[in-house]
């Protein structure tokens, strides 16, 4: 299986309603949420099968923590399926 990261900047406000798309998205394996000065306020393990178990209080805990500054950066780990032969 493949792992990808990526890193998505955000507003404030953004930052909840980004975190449940990605969540719902179903390929998604971690979600780090950090600061504007690269500190991690927020890790997310999301496993297959406890979506809708899990979305409700993170993305709660992330409109919390979103008032808290302007500037977020959310690195997402991503499952690509498996390698090619």
């Amino acid at each position: 299986m493949t792992v990808t990261n990526e890193e998505i900047n955000v507003r404030g406000a953004d930052l909840a309603d980004r975190i449940r798309e990605m969540i719902h998205e179903g390929n998604v394996r971690r979600i780090i949420v950090k600061d504007s000065y690269g500190h991690i306020v927020m890790e997310v393990p999301v496993t297959v099968g406890v979506v809708a178990f899990i979305a409700a209080p993170v993305v709660t805990a992330a409109a919390a923590v979103a008032a808290l500054a302007s500037e977020w950066s959310i690195q997402v780990e991503r499952d690509r399926g498996p390698l090619a032969p």
